[in-house]
C-alpha cells in the first residue's frame, strides 16, 4: 500500500484550533489530499450534507457539541455512518478512548500531531473503507445477501440489501416493523432456523436443512468462523417478468411494470433510476401510481400482491 494511492481523496479535519489545522491541512494537502475544514462539530455535520469526505480527522475538545457527540450523529445518520472517523486527542485517559471506540470512531491519534504518523493511518483506514465498499457494492449486484445470528436468530450483522429483505420477507408473512442490528429473524424465518441449528447441534452435523416459501425466497445456513455465530445466506429469484401480461392484468404502463419487477429484486429508487435512465424522483411518481392501482401502500405490499394472484404471468 503507498500514500500514492489515495491521493485526491477527501479528508475533513474538525478542531478549532488554528495550529493544528495548518498543519494538518499543510501535509494533507502536500500528500495531494483534498482537504475540508470546520472548527466545530455542527459546521462539519453542515457541511457533509454538502460535500461528503472519505475520511474524517476530528478533535475531542470543541466548543459547543464534543467530537464524541458529533461522532454519534454521524455514525447514527445512513449517509454518513460508512465514513471513518479518526479522533485527534491529547487525552491518554482509557475511559476517554472507550468512549470513542464506542461511539463508532475507527481509530486514536494522539496529540501532538506527528505528519508521518497521520498519513499512514489515514492511508490504512482508507484500504478498509475502499474493502468495505467494494464487498458491499458486489453483494448489491447479486441476487444473494448474507446476515449473521445467534444461536437463537438474534441478528448480529447484516448487509443492507438484507436488510431490505428481511424487511419484505416480514410484511410477506403479516409481521411490520424495520429489521435492525440486535432484533430477532422475523417468524417463520426464525422458527426455520432455531429448528435446523438444534437438530444439527443435537445430531453433531455441520449440515442444516434448507428453507424456502412461495414467494422465491430461500435461505441457506452454515456454522461462523465465529463461535455460537451462524451466516444464513438468503437468497430471492431472479425470474423473469411477463412485463406485458402484467401490464394488462393490473392496468399498469409498461414503465410501471418494468419498476415493480425491479423492486422485486430488491433495487431502491436511485438504483432503478440508473438502470432505467431515469431521476429516483420519477420512480418514486410511478410508485405513487402503483399503489394507487393497486390499492396497497408499501413496495412489500405491491410485490406481494402480484406473486399471489398474478404468478402466472411469471417465467
Amino acid at each position: 500500500m503507498t500514500l500514492e494511492q489515495y491521493s485526491h481523496s477527501t479528508v475533513m479535519i474538525v478542531d478549532d484550533t488554528p495550529g493544528n489545522l495548518a498543519l494538518l491541512s499543510d501535509t494533507l494537502a502536500e500528500a495531494d489530499y483534498r482537504v475540508l475544514v470546520a472548527t466545530d462539530g455542527l459546521s462539519a455535520i453542515e457541511q457533509i450534507r454538502y460535500l461528503k469526505p472519505d475520511i474524517i480527522l476530528l478533535d475531542v475538545m470543541m466548543p459547543g457539541i464534543d467530537g464524541f457527540e458529533t461522532c454519534r450523529r454521524l455514525k447514527a445518520n445512513p449517509d454518513t455512518a460508512n465514513i471513518p472517523v479518526l479522533f485527534m486527542t491529547g487525552l491518554s485517559e482509557l475511559d476517554n478512548l472507550l468512549r470513542g471506540f464506542g461511539e463508532g470512531a475507527q481509530d486514536y491519534i494522539v496529540k501532538p500531531i506527528r505528519p508521518p504518523e497521520v498519513l499512514a493511518r489515514i492511508a490504512a483506514h482508507l484500504t478498509q473503507a475502499r474493502t468495505f465498499q467494494r464487498v458491499e457494492h458486489a453483494s448489491q449486484q447479486v441476487n444473494f445477501s448474507a446476515v449473521s445470528i445467534n444461536s437463537v436468530s438474534r441478528i448480529i450483522w447484516l448487509t443492507p440489501t438484507a436488510k431490505q429483505w428481511l424487511n419484505d420477507f416480514a410484511q410477506q408473512n403479516g409481521e411490520s416493523g424495520a429489521t435492525e442490528l440486535g432484533d430477532w429473524l422475523p417468524p417463520p424465518l426464525a422458527n426455520w432456523a432455531n429448528g435446523a441449528i438444534k437438530s444439527a447441534t443435537q445430531a453433531g452435523q455441520d449440515s442444516y436443512a434448507d428453507y424456502s416459501n412461495k414467494f422465491g425466497f430461500s435461505a441457506k445456513i452454515a456454522l461462523s468462523p465465529h463461535g455460537g455465530e451462524y451466516l444464513l445466506l438468503l437468497q430471492k429469484s431472479a425470474s423473469e417478468w411477463d412485463l406485458e401480461a402484467l401490464r394488462s392484468s393490473l392496468g399498469l404502463t409498461l414503465r410501471e411494470a418494468e419498476i415493480l419487477m425491479w423492486i422485486s429484486r430488491g433495487k431502491t429508487n436511485k438504483e432503478i433510476g440508473m438502470i432505467l435512465d431515469t431521476s429516483p424522483r420519477t420512480v418514486n411518481k410511478h410508485l405513487e401510481h402503483i399503489f394507487e392501482k393497486l390499492g396497497v401502500v408499501t413496495r412489500a405490499a405491491a410485490v406481494t400482491l402480484v406473486l399471489q394472484q398474478s404468478s402466472s404471468h411469471l417465467n
